[in-house]
This record gives structure tokens, C-alpha cells and sequence, in this order.
């Protein structure tokens, strides 16, 4: 089974949010690649983040960015 596009790009948006602090958002800029502002905007309509153009992770953002980033850890060894 393969993983559709837009299910890594919300991945790897997820990626980038620091869990050790629910104080430190991002901002997913109007300049930044299509890609992104649409994984930004697919992860807010989900109830992941606070903002559509990034902000904070809710509680379910968290638990969904801490899964990824620890499949992540495991991939690379």
C-alpha cells in the first residue's frame, strides 16, 4: 500500500513541530510551497492544528506529530 502525496507532506509538516513545548508553533508562510499551505490547511480542517496556515498543535496534533516523529527516529536507525 502505498502512502498518497498529501499524507507525506502532512507528515513532514508534523515533522517540524517541537514536542517539547506546546508554547512553539509555526507559521507556514504565504511564500512556501503549495504543498505545504495545503498540508497546513488539510491539518487544521482535521483538528490537528490550531491555525490554518500552521499555529499550535492541539492535543490530537500532538499525539499524531509524536507518532510520526517516532516512526521517523526508528526509520533512519
Amino acid at each position: 500500500m502505498a502512502i498518497p502525496v498529501d499524507l507525506l507532506h502532512e507528515m513532514n509538516l508534523l515533522a517540524h513541530y517541537d514536542l517539547h513545548s506546546m508554547q512553539k508553533g509555526i507559521k507556514v508562510h504565504s511564500d512556501a510551497g503549495p504543498e505545504m499551505i495545503a498540508a497546513a490547511q488539510r491539518l487544521h480542517q482535521k483538528g490537528l492544528i490550531d491555525q490554518p496556515d500552521g499555529g499550535y498543535l492541539t492535543t490530537l496534533g500532538h499525539d499524531a506529530a509524536e507518532h510520526v516523529q517516532n516512526l521517523l527516529q526508528i526509520l533512519r536507525g
